[in-house]
């Protein structure tokens, strides 16, 4: 330790696009740096094949350098390749702190870089900050969502954390402009004893709960998965999404980790969030900090949800539903 000062996000490339997760990340990025050393800069790691043309994109949302590494061995993802890749560009460039977004690859690649390199890595945080040890504290949210825990990792380097998207917002784009650096390396992975056999990819024909207004949202207060019909009706209304939390997901009320609201699936911030059966562990609660009006619905008076609601209302969802379902209809 001692060298080390700067702050790395990884920027994950989906199809023509820099993933919105790995923007947001400079913009966090960059609020950390204003909390430590004056020569801090925020570095966007670049892997891929011809990627060289996304760096003015990352200069303009917060990146002080671009690192690329092109190389054709990196054209598809594969956890050994990109792995091999980024741990020795983290090795060869010694980053203070690494920011990878918790994507399906990146909460593939980022245990697999922290493994490679023999750091600490936490998973799914909700805050990030720095201490006045100049530490990073990571905080997660611990025991089923009951408590937030700071995580510290005071001896190893880099200090690694993964994040989902819309828990920190990005910067707004500017002018910034900047020189991509190229970084070169043996790439080794496990070679040909893995091979791509095809690529298959799914599409859903839902609204992304990101970009929804209004969110109808149930837990595993609904009762069972012969009601999510009803939330589903609503919310189709409302010209909305349904959502869900880990509880209803596991039980198969919905299908994907796409359609939960929390620090392991999606934080949204729509204009309206109408709840039922949700009791409020911070999990879910981390989720939706930035939704406008929550309107909750619950038989338990005393449920946490109620804490973060606007609107509180101390009865059975259901027959609100209907209610509103019909009115609705009527126009």
């Amino acid at each position: 330790m001692g060298e080390e000062k700067d702050i790395l996000v990884f920027a994950e490339v989906q199809g023509n696009n820099i993933a919105t997760n790995s923007l947001e990340l400079l913009g966090e990025a960059t609020r950390l740096k204003l909390q430590l050393d004056q020569n801090t800069q925020v570095i966007a790691a670049l892997l891929g094949e011809n990627i060289e043309c996304f760096a003015d994109e990352l200069f303009g949302y917060g990146a002080d350098r671009v690192i690329y590494c092109n190389d054709s061995k990196l054209a598809v993802y594969r956890s050994d390749t990109y792995g091999d890749a980024l741990a020795k560009l983290i090795s060869e460039y010694k980053p203070l702190i690494v920011l990878i977004g918790a994507t399906y690859l990146g909460m593939e690649l980022a245990p697999t870089v922290a493994a490679k390199i023999k750091t600490g890595l936490a998973a799914h945080c909700t805050e990030l900050h720095i201490n006045k040890d100049g530490l990073l504290v990571q905080v997660v949210p611990a025991f089923g969502g009951k408590v937030l825990g700071d995580i510290l990792t005071p001896i190893h380097r880099p200090q690694m954390a993964t994040i989902k998207a819309g828990i920190t917002k990005k910067n707004e784009f500017s002018n910034k402009k900047g020189n991509p650096e190229l970084f070169t390396c043996e790439i080794n992975g496990f070679g040909d004893r893995i091979q791509i056999v095809s690529i298959n990819k799914s599409t859903s024909t839902r609204k992304p709960l990101n970009e929804s207004e209004c969110i109808i949202g149930g837990g595993f207060g609904i009762g069972g998965k012969e009601n999510w019909s009803i939330l589903e009706e609503l919310a189709s209304l409302v010209n909305g999404s349904t959502g869900c939390t880990r509880p209803a997901l596991d039980e198969g009320w919905t299908e994907g980790e796409h359609t939960m609201i929390g620090t392991s699936g999606v934080a949204v911030s729509p204009k309206v969030y109408i709840n039922a059966g949700i009791s409020g562990a911070a999990h879910h609660t981390c989720g939706i900090k930035d939704a406008g009006l929550i309107i909750s619905i619950n038989r338990d008076s005393n449920c946490p949800m109620f804490t973060v609601s606007d609107y509180k209302i101390v009865a059975d969802w259901k027959p609100i539903f209907i209610s509103l379902i019909e009115k609705l209809k009527q126009g």
